[in-house]
């Protein structure tokens, strides 16, 4: 039956998108058959090996006693069983690989279908175009017609009439003209669809029946080795049933027997009082079963007596003894041992670093006598290029460090912000410190650089539905002295859709709403994209290696806005977030704001001095820094603070804090330069410390990518691009 050919119609001619995403999630289906049985593969080979140490262990368990040639059963029925599964194993990895072949097979054909539909693809993009105009015209031409006939009814001029008449007229040519393209359009759009749906029905016809080929691989595989699994279960009972209870013992009389003979009787008797006289052995001394270091005092009790407090050590056989021991003693030995409990001993706690505090002080912890070090090894997609840095000179004021820079470092990873931070280091926003300071949003919840979304208008069924993206960046930068070697960075974004309210209206009542797809431009730049899986598709087989593509799953968003809708009904728009990339990085050429800090420390003064320069090369479309803010922890006890720019001092906190202007290259000296500070100490010399740093830009990201709407439907209302630190550090 012609099912797609009859039911992929309708007014806006949304068929041909529907089946094209639909035979894009076959490939998505066949990769989920792929995952699927790879875990049943995981699965059954854990239970494999678990059933193997099962038997290993049952191997190892007592050999002694009846039940023992027991456990010989368990171990060679468990060690059959573990080879069951593992030769299901084996047969789920070939099925992997036939079902691999597959997906690229169909990933070829399906690549093959898009070239030869794509005649099919203009012509519902015009007849969608012509039936806009077409709607448009007819409008107008009621509109004039209309118009005449009021003017000839209510007797106005002729001349006005004949004004009328003339717009009127155009206006049907105009009408007239579009019919005829509309006709034009939709006998070839109907030629060509009923074409497309038959291929793409015979596509999936095709498609289920070699899916259904896998399944039943898959499943006649799992009903072999379900049949051995019983088969050695009928093994291991019979088995079982023929270990009768006599062959057991049987066995063990075998082999665990001592003799047949049993003792004569004996040729006289006596009566024993003890080992010796009954063998009429000489008494000897005995050394008792004692415990070193004892008095040996000499008890003549006849009858020994025990309580609860008295272990009694009897006598042993001579040839416990050895030949050495004295013969003065024929009497078993009885020692009192007194249990004490344990005494607290007086081994005193070593000393620990201990800081005092009191009402209203906050005391800093100690810091490591060492720089914060980060671990060492391959920094995971950071490629890090030799780039020197040297800041414009000024004045001498303060002189350059004497110690030299600490040896290079590198990070193996930076799978989180936090992998930046060290002991001690400080931050902006986490400090007490930005009670005092101006509110800074790291990450916006309305589109960035706006307060809010597109306009909430009344939107039409037939109205390209306006939607809002924003791109939001953050850096995060470790800087170690002026070598640019040594700097680690990390850049990550987020990208967010905003809906206005009025499309959950549109979605709802439209049973089949025009899929929204979009293409993400730039992609080369980032290291790794992770989209929303629960409402967003992609095709993996795309070969623009700075672009892809990515279509929503119109179920599930509309299912989340009508949630959210919900949940704040008088929002005027909604926003998602879409996914989330990292950006390949280079080292400190993808730095916005460049660093170098160097320290002078004595025990009267401590000399700061930071570095700076603004790095359009880092950013996309080169902009602004704003809301720059650095602050730096000085210990030592200062008493006295002298800046250049003017910095804030905080006494409670021990923190120095630089708010500085815009920077850009229209700054002075192309936006570099350097802060300087002294400061007078009463406790010192200093510890040099890690600075914070924070800014932000907007209108531009530093990874260049960008959204582009794909097909119709939708029109992009507003685009903004941001960016601003996360941990931007610097140390000496």
């Amino acid at each position: 039956m012609p099912y797609f050919l009859e039911n992929f119609w309708g007014e806006k001619n949304n068929g041909f998108d529907v089946l094209y995403h639909n035979m894009k999630h076959g490939q998505i289906s066949s990769k989920e058959l792929t995952d699927f049985i790879r875990e049943r593969s995981t699965i059954e080979e854990a239970y494999a090996r678990s059933m193997t140490k099962l038997a290993k262990s049952a191997g190892n368990f007592s050999q002694l006693g009846t039940f023992a040639p027991v456990w010989d059963v368990f171990k060679s029925s468990t060690e059959k069983l573990a080879s069951c599964h593992m030769e299901l194993v084996r047969k789920l990895q070939e099925l992997i690989k036939e079902v691999q072949k597959y997906v690229e097979e169909q990933a070829k054909a399906h690549k093959k279908t898009k070239e030869e539909v794509a005649s099919t693809l203009e012509a519902v993009q015009n007849i969608q175009t012509i039936s806009q105009a077409l709607q448009k015209s007819k409008e107008i031409y009621n509109a004039k017609t209309v118009e005449q006939e009021r003017l000839r009814k209510e007797g106005a001029t002729q001349r006005d009439v004949d004004k009328a008449g003339v717009k009127a007229k155009k206006a049907t040519e105009t009408y007239k003209s579009y019919v005829e393209k509309y006709a034009t359009a939709k006998s070839e759009f109907e030629q060509k669809m009923a074409e497309t749906a038959q291929k793409f029905q015979d596509i999936e016809e095709s498609h289920i029946l070699h899916m259904k080929e896998i399944i039943q691989s898959y499943s006649q595989s799992v009903d072999e080795t379900h049949i051995q699994i019983g088969e050695l279960h009928n093994e291991f009972v019979r088995n079982i049933e023929n270990t009768s209870v006599e062959s057991l013992i049987q066995k063990l009389a075998e082999s665990k027997g001592t003799g047949k003979e049993r003792p004569g009787k004996p040729r006289q008797s006596c009566t024993c009082y003890s080992v010796n006289q009954c063998f009429g052995a000489k008494p000897r001394k005995r050394k008792p079963f004692g415990i070193p270091g004892r008095r040996k005092d000499k008890d003549t009790d006849s009858t020994p007596e025990v309580n609860e407090n008295d272990i009694l050590f009897f006598c042993l056989p001579n040839s416990f003894y050895s030949s050495s021991d004295s013969e003065d003693e024929d009497e078993p030995r009885k020692f009192h041992v007194e249990i004490k409990p344990v005494q607290p001993n007086n081994v005193p706690v070593p000393n620990r670093p201990t800081t005092p505090l009191t009402a209203g002080a906050l005391v800093p912890p100690p810091r490591p006598s060492s720089r914060p070090k980060l671990p060492t090894g391959k920094l995971t997609g950071i490629n890090e290029i030799v780039r020197p840095f040297s800041p414009p000179k000024t004045s001498n004021a303060s002189p350059p460090p004497t110690a030299p820079l600490a040896r290079a470092e590198s990070s193996s990873s930076l799978s989180s912000n936090a992998s930046l931070s060290a002991g001690n280091t400080p931050t902006v926003e986490d400090d007490v410190f930005i009670a005092k300071l101006p509110t800074f949003e790291k990450r916006c919840e309305t589109p960035a650089g706006t307060s809010r979304g597109p306009s909430p208008v009344t939107l039409a069924s037939q109205d390209a539905l306006p939607i809002a993206v924003a791109f939001t960046e953050s850096v995060n930068a470790y800087f170690k002295g002026a070598d640019p070697t040594k700097c680690i960075v990390k850049i990550t974004g987020d990208m967010t859709l905003s809906f206005p309210s009025g499309i959950i209206k549109v979605f709802t009542t439209n049973p089949s709403p025009a899929v929204l797809t979009f293409k993400l431009k730039n992609t080369s730049r980032l290291e790794q994209i992770l989209p929303n899986q629960q409402l967003l598709y992609s095709d993996p087989s795309q070969s623009d290696s700075n672009s892809k593509d990515f279509w929503f799953n119109m179920q599930a968003l509309t299912s989340y806005l009508r949630k959210v809708s919900d949940q704040n009904p008088s929002a005027s728009y909604y926003n998602v977030d879409i996914l989330k990339y990292q950006v390949l990085s280079d080292g400190i050429h993808s730095t916005p704001l460049n660093l170098a800090v160097y320290w002078k420390c004595t025990s009267g003064t401590t000399d700061l001095r930071v570095d700076y320069r603004y790095n359009p090369d880092s950013m996309a479309s080169p902009g602004p820094l704003t809301n720059i803010q650095i602050l730096v922890p000085v210990d030592g006890g200062v008493t006295n603070m002298q800046s250049l720019p003017n910095s804030i001092w905080n006494s409670e906190q021990n923190k120095c804090l630089w708010k500085l202007s815009d920077i850009s290259e229209k700054s002075e000296n192309e936006g570099a330069g350097s802060l300087r500070a002294k400061f007078e100490l009463s406790n010192g010399p200093s510890n040099p410390s890690t600075l914070a740093v924070q800014f932000m830009s907007e209108g531009s990201t530093l990874s260049g990518v960008d959204m582009e709407l794909q097909g119709s439907g939708y029109r992009l209302s507003l685009s903004k691009k941001r960016f601003a630190t996360g941990r931007y550090m610097a140390d000496c």
